[in-house]
C-alpha cells in the first residue's frame, strides 16, 4: 500500500493569509487614493500634481489585486499535490519519480529538529541529485520517511 504526504495545511493557510492581506491592502490603498478627500488633499502639491504616496495609492491596488489573483491560481494549482511512496518508486510530482534502487542515501539529521531531510539519488542521466523534502510543505512526511528507510534498507 502506498504512503501519501499531501500538501500541508500550513502552506495552504499561509497562501490564503497572503491573498487576504493583498486584497485588504488593495482596498486600503484604493480608499486613500480615490475616496478619502482629506488624504488626497494632504498629498497633492499646490500646483495640482500628486505626491508619490498618492500616486502609489492610485496605482497600487491593481498590482495587489493581480498578486492576490496569482496567489489564488498558485493555491489552486498545488491543492492536490502530494508525495507518494509506492511499491517501486517515490513519486514527488508527475515529472519527478525516483526509483528506490537509485536512492544513494537519506540524510535525516535535521528531521526531528528542523523538519527536513535530504534525499540523494542518481537521476536518469547518472548525475547525483540532492532533493530536500520539508514537513512545512507536506503533511505526513514522517510516514513517507519511514517507508523510504524501510524500502532502501
Amino acid at each position: 500500500m502506498a504512503t501519501e504526504a499531501p500538501i500541508s495545511k500550513q502552506k495552504k493557510t499561509i497562501l490564503l493569509i497572503y491573498i487576504v492581506a493583498c486584497l485588504a491592502f488593495a482596498a486600503w490603498c484604493a480608499y486613500d487614493g480615490y475616496y478619502n478627500q482629506d488624504w488626497i488633499a494632504k498629498h497633492t502639491n499646490p500646483d495640482g500634481s500628486e505626491k508619490p504616496y498618492l500616486v502609489f495609492n492610485k496605482h497600487g491596488p491593481y498590482y495587489f489585486v493581480a498578486g492576490a489573483i496569482l496567489l489564488g491560481i498558485y493555491l489552486f494549482a498545488i491543492r492536490n499535490r502530494k508525495i507518494v511512496a509506492g511499491e517501486t518508486e517515490l513519486a514527488i510530482s508527475r515529472k519527478v519519480k525516483i526509483p528506490y534502487d537509485s536512492i544513494q542515501k537519506i540524510d535525516k539529521t535535521y528531521f526531528k529538529s528542523k523538519g527536513f531531510f535530504v534525499l540523494t539519488y542518481n537521476d536518469a542521466g547518472g548525475r547525483e541529485v540532492n532533493y530536500k523534502l520539508n514537513d512545512r510543505n507536506y503533511d505526513n512526511l514522517q510516514a513517507v520517511l519511514d517507508e523510504l528507510v524501510a524500502k532502501i534498507s
